[in-house]
């Protein structure tokens, strides 16, 4: 039960998150779930890879890296998706800040607590 309530928690976060930042696009809170899952699984194997690879780099530049894979992963789902559509690197990298902050939100609205 936990897992739905996160999963569509995270679909409402990218609906809101694409109505706030400009130049991204959702065409409905369907797709907004689908790309929220997307970027999840991408975030879970290639994001995983690549913060292994470039894990001496992030510690210098104190997690930045991290936040660079997580907007890449966004541009990858990005061009997997039609329903799901960003102008560029800096609208992505918006849109991670805005969900990350809406998601944190809804989280503490519906009482949903990490371990």
């Amino acid at each position: 039960m936990k897992l739905i309530l996160e999963i569509l928690l995270m679909g409402l976060a990218m609906m809101l998150g694409a109505y706030i930042v400009p130049g991204v696009s959702v065409d409905g809170y369907g797709s907004a779930i689908i790309a929220a899952i997307l970027i999840a699984v991408a975030n879970a194997t290639i994001g995983l890879i690549l913060r292994i690879f470039t894990f001496p780099l992030n510690v210098l530049t104190l997690g930045l890296i991290s936040f660079i894979i997580t907007v890449l992963m966004i541009l990858l789902v990005d061009n997997w998706m039609t329903g799901f559509n960003t102008s560029g690197f800096l609208a992505a990298a918006i849109l991670a800040i805005a969900v990350s902050i809406i998601k944190m939100i809804l989280d503490s609205i519906f009482g949903v607590e990490k371990k």
